[in-house]
């Protein structure tokens, strides 16, 4: 047997993603929003602003408003969830935030897995969804030349 075929045979069958795909979050009535793959990012962070955390039933939740996608700051979706934690978590730049974290299900092509998610304001970033790596541990492999290997490109 070849050293190839040995390898194969050991690494699971992760499927193949490209740098960019369209996600969507069915719990939280985001029907598309793109996001950026980012092997660099730890956590998955998504775009939010008026961030109001609120007691439901003794728990904390957070309501927040999006817009969807990059360039419409007409478009809002306005979700719910509750809050699972709130962390420090330093952006690319070095600039340290603290952000509440929820878990909600992602759509990802035929794919639909438990999340959790940073919310933070990327109204001046490029995609207003980064997928980091921890959500993609054990389930994808990145293709970085390529882009919506499992989402349809709706643009």
């Amino acid at each position: 047997m070849t050293e190839l075929a040995i390898k194969e045979i050991k690494q699971p069958s992760l499927k193949t993603i490209g740098w960019r795909e369209w996600v969507s979050f069915p719990e939280l009535g985001i029907k598309q929003v793109k996001a950026k793959v980012d092997t660099g990012a730890r956590t998955s962070a998504l775009h939010a602003f008026r961030v109001t955390e609120f007691n439901h039933h003794g728990t904390s939740w957070v309501e927040f408003d999006l817009h969807p996608f990059q360039y419409d700051n007409e478009t809002k979706i306005t979700a719910k969830a509750e809050v699972v934690d709130v962390r420090n978590v330093t952006d690319s730049g070095g600039h340290t935030e603290q952000r509440y974290v929820i878990s909600t299900i992602i759509e990802l092509g035929e794919d639909q897995f438990p999340i959790e998610v940073t919310l933070t304001d990327r109204d001046s970033m490029r995609f207003r969804m980064l997928l980091g790596r921890t959500a993609m541990h054990g389930r994808y492999l990145v293709q970085p030349d390529k882009s919506f290997l499992l989402s349809e490109n709706t643009e």
